[in-house]
């Protein structure tokens, strides 16, 4: 009987063992992964609360945080990190962090960014994602392409701004485009007779409220701006786009009402003399000075970009770029980026390479200066106002067009257009000769 009893004793020890040993496995994996799946996040400062949706996926050195624009995935972090249930998300492309702590199912936070200006700092919290029941009320359709009439102009000289809306239900996903480009897909769900709808992309914090009107027209009510209005107060020009509320109207009513049109993006800024050739000089990130003479250049057709890794919309054009210099490169396409950084950042690059590595920009990158001495360093253009502006240059080094802002994915036709419009002049350019004088050098 003690035989037994000892060997029943042994089994119940082994038992407790292996249990043991399973629940530290599955413990050890919880604790490997539990900040993996759908979040909904909110950003909060000064009162204003800007949710969004994040997903963070995969583990160890995979994990990845990946950010939305409107319905789809769009940009994601550059690197990330869980351990002892502290998240860090680090999106260095924008100079951002986040920062959390994961407690009872739950991340709390800080967002710091240090991208151009001063430095800002965001409150973070998110729980996991949790599907809403389904929405009975009738949401009114708004889908197209709307226009906003600016009381007065903005700090471009802008009478109008575009507001680009696609839906699919009560959701909505909408963007205002402006000369520079547009502000990325704004999303959110009709409730209440409104719509509330936020953006966050890893660089652009932002959230709107759109009411329907009983004449057809929309309210758009943009309560940063109230946060945001010291700010704005001390801005060199004053700027209509930065109202407090705006209105929309459908493109065809507005354009019956006899309402300001938006600016066109080719006609904004333009050559001061398009028989010039344009030149230009400046060093490289190993300080060699590399001009339009280059043997890179000469004899090209040549996309001049006047950007800086601080520039959201810099961001959406150099997805785009990329895949144009993987095109067009072996085919006579010579891509130079003007890269106009902060003093502070000029001496690391610490940004300007993030931009780099994330994107996978392989073509030249020049570093022209600080944003404000633009205008002196790029002196052949009229009207040069825009982050970014692209110059089209022909092969016989004078520019034959140039194309104000940058419409991203989030303008929905205006970025099919915007693309259309890049290939085709492209093309055009690359089958033209270049002169016997510059094809012989």
């Amino acid at each position: 009987m003690k035989t037994l009893l000892q060997a029943a004793s042994l089994r119940a020890i082994s038992l407790i063992a292996i249990l043991s040993s399973s629940g530290a496995a599955i413990a050890a994996d919880q604790s490997a992964r539990p900040v993996d799946g759908h979040w909904d996040a909110v950003l909060t400062r000064n009162g204003l609360e800007i949710p969004f949706r994040l997903d963070i996926k995969g583990t160890g050195p995979n994990l990845k945080g990946v950010f939305y624009d409107g319905f789809e995935p769009y940009d994601g972090t550059s690197s990330a990190t869980f351990q002892d249930g502290k998240l860090t998300l680090n999106i260095e492309h924008y100079l951002t962090t986040i920062t959390a702590t994961f407690d009872d199912g739950k991340l709390n936070g800080t967002l710091v960014t240090g991208n151009r200006g001063p430095a800002g700092q965001y409150g973070f919290q998110a729980t996991r994602h949790v599907n809403a029941p389904a929405i009975a009320a009738h949401a009114p359709s708004i889908e197209g392409s709307w226009v906003i009439p600016l009381d007065t102009p903005s700090s471009k000289g802008e009478k109008a701004f575009r507001f680009i809306v696609r839906q699919r239900g009560p959701e909505v996903a909408a963007a205002i485009l402006r000369i520079d480009g547009d502000t990325g897909s704004y999303a959110g769900t009709y409730q209440d007779g409104k719509w509330v709808l936020s953006h966050f992309d890893g660089g652009r914090p932002g959230v709107i409220v759109v009411t329907p009107n009983a004449d057809g027209s929309l309210k758009i009510e943009q309560p940063a701006n109230r946060v945001a209005a010291a700010e704005a107060a001390s801005a060199a020009k004053p700027d209509g786009g930065r109202a407090e509320f705006l209105a929309a109207y459908r493109a065809e009513v507005a354009l019956a009402k006899g309402l300001p049109s938006p600016d066109d993006f080719l006609t904004h800024t333009t050559a001061r003399d398009p028989l010039e050739t344009f030149k230009f000089s400046f060093p490289d990130e190993n300080g060699k000075l590399v001009s339009n003479e280059d043997p890179r250049f000469k004899g090209k057709v040549v996309l001049a970009v006047i950007s800086g890794t601080w520039c959201p919309n810099c961001h959406d054009e150099a997805q785009y770029l990329v895949q144009l210099d993987k095109k067009y490169r072996s085919k006579g396409l010579a891509i130079v980026d003007f890269d106009f950084e902060e003093a502070e950042q000029q001496a690391s690059l610490e940004r300007e390479h993030a931009f780099a590595k994330q994107y996978g920009v392989k073509y030249t990158t020049l570093l022209a200066g600080a944003p404000s001495e633009m205008h002196e360093k790029v002196p052949q253009l009229q009207n040069l106002d825009t982050w970014p502006a692209t110059i089209f240059i022909g092969r016989d080094g004078k520019v034959k067009a140039v194309h104000a802002g940058f419409a991203s994915p989030a303008s929905g036709k205006f970025y099919t257009d915007l693309k259309q419009e890049f290939s085709a002049r492209v093309e055009q350019l690359l089958a033209e000769k270049a002169p016997a004088d510059i094809a012989s050098r």
